[in-house]
């Protein structure tokens, strides 16, 4: 009995310290990737753009449906195991920089990821930009602790690089500028 009650009072115990480094974090955080490419930064545009085509090359990614336009911004849901999101284009410079934000309101999350396609004598460097923010605590922990910050953006870009050929491609993280 006694071993029991231990168990759930260091169950409790651990629970609570979670929510406590949770609730200390930031909410906002920023997380950058980048990855030269051996192609040309059209190519790369046209793969990172094509909302019909993401599900192609995107991991987890059922299926993305494009939406109508909102107040002149394209729009598409994206659809995968843990249900839909809704997002939105907010900058398009054809093929240097693609900024998307999550359009969905009430989620416990959101963010935007800037796309900036750079020409490089082998073909490009794409590098991805996330400014996201968490409001749950729980999730803030998770993400920063557990799964760290980056980890979508690392597997976004080597699904890239593999729907290209090239899953050798290095990753790597910006500096600073």
């Amino acid at each position: 009995m006694w071993v029991l009650l231990i168990a759930v009072g260091v169950l409790v115990a651990a629970a609570a310290a979670v929510l406590l480094i949770g609730r200390g974090l930031p909410v906002e955080h920023e997380a950058a990737r980048s990855l030269g490419l051996g192609r040309q930064p059209q190519e790369v545009w046209r793969a990172v753009t094509d909302i019909d085509g993401l599900s192609a090359w995107r991991p987890g990614l059922k299926r993305a449906e494009a939406l109508p336009e909102v107040d002149g911004r394209t729009r598409w849901c994206e659809h995968d195991r843990h249900g839909k999101i809704t997002y939105e284009v907010v900058e398009a410079d054809v093929p240097r920089r693609y900024v998307t934000r999550i359009a969905d309101t009430g989620l416990p999350f959101g963010g935007t990821w800037t796309w900036t396609i750079e020409p490089t004598a082998q073909g490009c460097r794409v590098t991805v930009v996330e400014c996201g923010e968490i409001h749950s605590p729980l999730f803030r922990f998770v993400s920063r602790h557990i799964i760290g910050h980056g980890a979508t953006l690392e597997r976004t870009l080597r699904a890239l690089a593999k729907h290209f050929g090239e899953d050798r491609a290095a990753l790597g993280t910006p500096a600073a500028g």
